[in-house]
């Protein structure tokens, strides 16, 4: 299939991009750098630098495409509360710009990137799709707002779509891993210190009421979720929006990922405990069961230490490129 991939510049985008073009697939990616690095675009993909709301109309316009996968998207939950204007601007006005576009260009399939955040503070683990969403910062409401949107586009306008929506993505494939300006994830915050870029991980809750008292969080690997997207997009359904939930359904405590970090690495990691954040659920542990039925997809790399040996390798490989260049 000929796939249109936007923010495919960016951590989760590039590594989905990578395992479609291993697939077969045509890839092209639009993507305005904001956030992504053009190293982070895979080889044999297309690439077109440009605002979603402008260039991907644009292309729908000019060429045939099978399907989209969108990715874009404003996702710092701290900067969401500071600035909610950035992204219901960037989140939501810009995609329905894009459904506009994909529907008056008869574009017939959309998987769409959303996140485990429109449920808020769970009140039960596994989550399932049948929770309560309850966003609790413009982040995950603007996520939520595009759900229902695409659900109204599939009902009035046969569109074939699907949302997946995630919980910790880690690790790396065909050398693309994470690489932000800020980053906010654990493992890869972790890793940091142990190349000597940051001094220590803070530990935020020793009081949890989980076995080692530290939050436990669901890692997927890169290359199961972009699996995921492949799958969701060949079983797509005209006139039908569907939801799953993606994860390992395996839950790893912050002590956990530090003693993992360690191992992989063979380098000592000091950790600092620090108080709760405010709004930090003790557990979030996803259900993949209605995924695995219907997408016939299993994760495949659940083990911890293979999630961090795959983000260490790219993240020394950095390091190493760095060092080439000069």
């Amino acid at each position: 299939m000929k796939l249109l991939v936007t923010g495919g510049a960016g951590y989760v985008g590039g590594g989905t991009a990578a395992v479609l073009l291993d697939q077969g697939h045509d890839v092209v990616i639009v993507d305005d750098l904001s956030t992504g690095n053009t190293e982070g675009v895979p080889a044999g993909a297309r690439f077109v630098e440009g605002d979603i709301a402008d260039a991907v109309p644009a292309l729908l316009a000019a060429e045939s495409f099978d399907g989209v996968l969108h990715f874009a998207a404003q996702s710092l939950v701290g900067e969401s509360v500071e600035q909610p204007e950035k992204y219901w601007h960037g989140n939501v006005v810009k995609t329905l710009r894009l459904l506009e576009a994909m529907r008056e260009t008869g574009t017939p399939r959309l998987v769409f990137s959303s996140t485990a955040a429109v449920y808020g503070e769970p009140e039960q683990v596994p989550i399932t799709e049948s929770a309560a969403t309850r966003p609790t910062n413009p982040y995950g409401a603007s996520k939520l707002a595009i759900d229902h949107a695409i659900t109204s586009y599939a009902v009035a306008h046969g569109l074939a779509a699907t949302s997946l929506r995630y919980f910790n993505v880690a690790g790396a494939y065909g050398g693309l891993g994470e690489n932000r300006v800020v980053e906010t994830h654990l493992i890869p915050l972790v890793l940091q210190v142990a190349l000597g870029h940051r001094k220590a991980i803070s530990v935020y809750g020793t009081d949890w009421p989980t076995p080692d008292g530290t939050c436990v969080r669901d890692y997927i690997h890169i290359r199961d979720l972009a699996q995921a997207h492949s799958l969701a997009l060949a079983s797509a359904e005209p006139g039908t929006h569907r939801v799953f939930n993606l994860g390992s359904g395996t839950g790893f405590s912050v002590r956990e990922v530090i003693s993992a970090c360690e191992r992989v690495t063979g380098l000592p990691i000091e950790a600092i405990d620090a108080p709760r954040r405010a709004g930090d659920p003790a557990v979030l542990i996803a259900s993949s069961d209605e995924a695995i039925a219907a997408l016939g997809w299993r994760p495949e790399h659940n083990d911890l230490d293979e999630i961090v040996s795959d983000a260490w390798e790219f993240l020394r490989s950095l390091g190493d490129r760095a060092h080439s260049a000069r």
